[in-house]
């Protein structure tokens, strides 16, 4: 496979963001957004994806974070729809379940060509210290409809509204790095019948 890498820089009257992702990574991040708890969640995705991540943004969170947090889910579907390119010889389909003490979520994700968000996450407080968790959804409705992709995000079970956000970015990022992983059997294939996604 090509070098996976991609920067994606985006500018409107709200927020000034860029973006950068090495999705053959270790892991690396470099977080300054202004949004804290979204770092933390970000990192999730990085660590548990084994990808470098870099995001640099500046919104008009003397409003609320409601920009920052959409718009960076954007930028970051953009980054991954370049980085990720032709998605020849990429297994396509990725899932995982993932616990943190009472609570547990699964995601499963496909780089389709085709934006699709089903999200159900019954979070048990309305925020995490000052982050609204309402915002999630935000995050990755702007995720799916500019990379690409079908996303099911479930959170089966958590009391905590801090453990079910985490268990979900977890899975996330390891659904992640299955789908974007190489099967040799596929090279220069494109996962697909109709032989384009």
């Amino acid at each position: 496979m090509a070098d996976r890498k991609a920067t994606v820089t985006r500018n409107t009257l709200e927020t000034q963001i860029t973006v950068s992702v090495n999705l053959d990574g270790s892991g690396e991040v470099d977080f300054d957004t202004g949004v804290p708890f979204l770092d933390h969640m970000l990192d999730q995705i990085a660590r548990h994806g084994l990808m470098d991540l870099s995001i640099q943004a500046k919104g008009d969170l003397h409003i609320d974070a409601h920009h920052t947090v959409e718009d960076i889910g954007i930028t970051l579907g953009q980054a991954f729809a370049q980085a990720v390119g032709d998605k020849k010889g990429i297994l396509r389909y990725g899932h995982a379940y993932v616990p943190l003490d009472e609570a547990l979520s699964r995601v499963v994700v496909d780089f389709s060509g085709r934006p699709g968000l089903v999200f159900n996450v019954p979070f048990t407080r309305a925020s995490v210290g000052e982050f609204d968790v309402d915002l999630f959804h935000e995050f990755f409705q702007g995720f799916i409809n500019h990379a690409l992709v079908t996303l099911h995000v479930d959170n089966l079970r958590g009391e905590n509204a801090h453990h079910q956000a985490e268990t979900v970015f977890k899975a996330f990022g390891r659904a992640l790095r299955m789908a974007l992983s190489a099967d040799p059997r596929m090279a220069g294939v494109t996962p697909s019948t109709k032989g384009v996604l």
